[in-house]
């Protein structure tokens, strides 16, 4: 598979008891998006902690003038995962509070860093999607003069209402 070698051993986690890990590539699931990552991961009993930063690039579409554009990405990571089963080792009672998220790996040997990353990238993608400040939708004029015009709006300009008195 294409992705092995962005896995990390939970083994060899747990031997070092702190692993250095550096993450370089394209995440090919999103458009022109690269990513490069320095992430620490540390053993801890029954979880493993993630921490790390991560830097990058993506072609986001805006979503006022729908534009393709280069957005940058500057995010930390920090995740919890656990070794064993959550399910098992605490049944259905497992009350997290804020901040307390785990990955439950459910007793897997690795680690996909690269799964990490392109989760951490979705996250970390605005919810409104803007080219730039000045994005009118394609139109650039100013802001007194600027009246947006939506063709899917004109069916309404022949609708007649018939009142009362008509």
């Amino acid at each position: 598979m294409e992705n092995e070698k962005w896995k990390v051993s939970i083994a060899d986690i747990e031997d070092e008891g702190v692993l250095e890990f550096y993450f370089e590539d394209d995440i090919k699931e999103l458009e022109e998006c690269h990513v490069s990552a320095e992430l620490e991961f540390r053993s801890m009993g029954d979880f493993i902690e993630a921490k790390g930063h991560a830097e990058g690039k993506i072609t986001l579409e805006c979503d006022r003038c729908l534009n393709k554009y280069l957005h940058d990405l500057n995010f930390d990571i920090d995740e919890t995962f656990a070794k064993k089963s959550l399910l098992d080792e605490y049944g259905n009672e497992l009350e997290l509070s804020s901040g307390q998220f785990v990955t439950d790996l459910d007793g897997a040997e690795e680690i996909d860093v690269y799964d990490l990353l392109y989760q951490s990238v979705i996250l970390a993608l605005p919810n409104k999607k803007i080219c730039g400040i000045n994005c009118n939708e394609g139109l650039f004029v100013s802001g007194d003069e600027y009246k947006p015009h939506d063709s899917r709006m004109d069916v309404f300009k022949n609708i007649r209402i018939k009142g009362k008195n008509n």
